[in-house]
């Protein structure tokens, strides 16, 4: 008598894994990278990136900053806030911007 309960293969096989520590720092610190290419546009460029509000506003406050350290954090605060988009609007963000460094060269 078989019983479908016991497979061959492992059940926890089934399930797919959740990404590892090591992949979650690559992906936040390529979505910082993002922002940090966001923060060096000018206003006339940011315009045309689909940006909410609070991450449109955290990159022009730190456009404004000069000391460093601040600059650094602004940056990181970025990072967390584009964490927190989806998918899609992310890659929306991406389009958007190799658009607009395309017509500046």
């Amino acid at each position: 008598m078989h019983d479908d309960a016991f497979d061959d293969e492992p059940h926890y096989l089934d399930t797919p894994r959740p990404p590892s520590k090591s992949q979650r720092k690559r992906e936040a610190t390529a979505l910082q990278d993002l922002g940090e290419q966001l923060v060096k546009l000018t206003p006339a460029q940011l315009k045309w990136i689909p940006l909410p509000e609070e991450l449109s506003a955290a990159i022009r406050a730190a456009q404004t900053m000069n000391q460093r350290g601040a600059h650094k954090r602004q940056l990181q605060f970025i990072g967390k806030l584009m964490r927190r988009l989806d998918d899609p609007e992310t890659e929306a963000i991406r389009t958007a911007l190799a658009t607009v460094q395309t017509a500046r060269r």
